[in-house]
C-alpha cells in the first residue's frame, strides 16, 4: 500500500495542495530575486552618489556572495532535520527587512553591510524549497515543478530591474529599496500559514537509512559523487556570467546605448522576463522528457545551450541598434537559463531524500560563491583594467571576454552527462 500511494495519481485535493505550495514558493522566490537583483539597475545612481569605480561597486556582489554561500549550508543542514516551512518563512521575512534597510543607509559601507543581511536571509530560502518541492512532486514531474519554481529567477529579476529603474527615476534609489523590501513581508506569513510540512522522501524508494544523516555523512556522500562536482562547477561557471550580467548589463545599456535609468528598466527587464521565462520552462520540459530515461540528458541540455549562448550574447554586444540587440539578448537569456530545471533536478536525484537540503545548499555554495562573489567582481575589475585600451567601451569588452565562462560551463556539463546514470539514486 505504501508503494502504491507514492505511485498512484494524486486525488484532486492533493493536486490543489501541490499547486498552492508551488505558487506560494514561487511568490517568495520572485521577491528573493527582486531584492537580490534590483541592485543592478540601482547601481547606476549608487555609483554616482558615492563616486565609485566599477571595482569598488562590485564589492556589493563580493560581500553578498560570500555571506550567502557561507550561511546557506548550516541553514540547510537544519532544514534536513527541522521544519523547512518555518525556515523558509523566517528567511523571507529577514531578507525583506534588510532590503528595506538598504534604503536608509548613510554610507557605502553601511550599504554593503545591509546587503550582507539580505544575503543571510536569502540563504535560508532556496535549498529548503528545493527539498520541499521534491517531497510534493514525484520523480517524473520534478524537473517541471522545479523549473516552474525557478521562474522566480527571470520574473523576480525582471521586476527588480523594471521597478528599480522606475522607482529610482520617480522617487530615489533609496525609496526603491524600502518599497520592494516591505512588499515582500506578506509572503513570509502566507508560507507559514498555508504550507504544511510533508513527509520526507514520500515519493522515493527507501534507500539507506531513514533517519537524518550527520554532516560528515552528507559530505562524504557528495565527495564520492563525481557528477555533483561537475554539475556544481558547471553551474558556477555559467553563473559567473549569469550574475555578472544581471549586475552589469544595466550599466552597459546606460553607457553604450545611452539609455536613461527608467528606459533601462523596461528594456532590460523585458529581456530578462521574456527570455528567462521561456528558457527556464523549456529546460524543465526537456528535462522531464529526456532525463528519466536518459539521465545524462539533465547535463547535456545545458551543455548544448551554453555553447550557443556565448556567440549569441557576443553578437548582442555589438548590435547595430536597440531592437536587434533586444532580440539577441533575449535569445541569449533564454539559452542561459535553460540549465535550471534539469540541473537542479539532477542534484535532487543523486542524494538520498534526507540529504537533499544540505546537498542543494552545497551546490548553491559553489554556485553563488563563484558566480556572485567572483562574477560581479571580475567583470567590474576587468572593465576598470581595460579603460586605457577601450575607454567608454571597457565594460562592453569586459563582458565580451567574460563569455568564455559559458564555454567552460559547457565542458563541465559534458563530463557530467557521462557520469549521471551511475550516480543517480534509484
Amino acid at each position: 500500500m505504501q508503494a502504491a500511494r507514492g505511485m498512484t495519481e494524486p486525488h484532486t485535493e492533493e493536486r490543489a495542495l501541490r499547486s498552492r505550495v508551488l505558487l506560494l514558493l514561487l511568490f517568495a522566490y520572485i521577491f528573493n530575486f527582486i531584492d537580490r537583483n534590483i541592485i543592478g539597475v540601482l547601481a547606476v545612481p549608487i555609483r554616482e552618489e558615492f563616486n565609485l569605480s566599477d571595482t569598488a561597486l562590485s564589492h556589493l556582489g563580493v560581500a553578498f556572495g560570500i555571506f550567502y554561500a557561507t550561511i546557506a549550508i548550516p541553514i540547510a543542514w537544519a532544514a534536513d532535520r527541522k521544519s523547512r516551512v518555518n525556515i523558509i518563512a523566517g528567511a523571507v521575512a529577514l531578507w525583506s527587512l534588510f532590503t528595506a534597510v538598504c534604503g536608509v543607509v548613510q554610507s557605502y559601507t553601511q550599504l554593503v553591510i545591509a546587503r550582507m543581511g539580505v544575503a543571510v536571509g536569502e540563504a535560508g530560502g532556496i535549498a529548503p524549497s528545493y527539498s520541499l518541492i521534491s517531497d510534493y512532486f514525484p520523480r517524473e514531474k520534478r524537473s517541471r515543478a522545479l523549473a516552474f519554481y525557478s521562474l522566480g529567477i527571470p520574473i523576480g529579476s525582471a521586476l527588480g530591474v523594471f521597478f528599480g529603474g522606475w522607482l529610482a527615476a520617480e522617487l530615489s534609489w533609496r525609496s526603491a529599496f524600502v518599497i520592494v523590501g516591505l512588499l515582500g513581508l506578506p509572503a513570509a506569513l502566507l508560507i507559514k500559514l498555508l504550507i504544511p510540512e510533508p513527509e520526507r522522501g514520500r515519493f522515493d524508494a527507501p534507500v539507506g537509512k531513514a533517519e537524518s544523516p550527520s554532516a560528515r555523512e552528507v559530505f562524504g556522500a557528495l565527495s564520492g559523487t563525481p557528477s555533483f562536482w561537475l554539475l556544481s562547477f558547471g553551474a558556477a561557471s555559467g553563473s559567473i556570467l549569469g550574475y555578472g550580467l544581471i549586475f552589469w548589463l544595466p550599466s552597459f545599456f546606460n553607457r553604450s546605448f545611452g539609455l536613461a535609468i527608467q528606459d533601462v528598466g523596461w528594456f532590460y527587464g523585458s529581456i530578462v522576463l521574456v527570455g528567462g521565462a521561456l528558457g527556464t520552462w523549456l529546460g524543465g520540459w526537456l528535462g522531464d522528457r529526456i532525463g528519466p530515461s536518459r539521465p545524462g540528458g539533465y547535463a547535456l541540455i545545458p551543455a548544448v545551450c551554453f555553447i550557443i549562448t556565448a556567440p549569441t550574447f557576443a553578437l548582442g554586444l555589438f548590435a547595430p541598434n536597440l531592437w536587434v540587440g533586444w532580440l539577441l539578448f533575449t535569445a541569449g537569456q533564454m539559452l542561459a537559463l535553460a540549465w535550471l530545471g534539469p540541473v537542479i533536478t539532477a542534484v535532487q536525484h543523486i542524494v538520498l531524500p534526507s540529504m537533499r537540503a544540505t546537498a542543494s545548499a552545497s551546490f548553491l555554495f559553489i554556485n553563488n560563491l563563484i558566480g556572485i562573489a567572483f562574477g560581479i567582481y571580475f567583470l567590474g575589475w576587468l572593465s576598470d583594467a581595460m579603460k586605457a585600451a577601450h575607454g567608454a567601451d571597457s565594460l562592453k569588452f569586459s563582458i565580451l571576454y567574460g563569455l568564455v565562462f559559458y564555454l567552460l560551463a559547457a565542458v563541465f556539463y559534458l563530463f557530467a552527462a557521462r557520469r549521471l546514470r551511475a550516480d543517480i539514486k534509484s
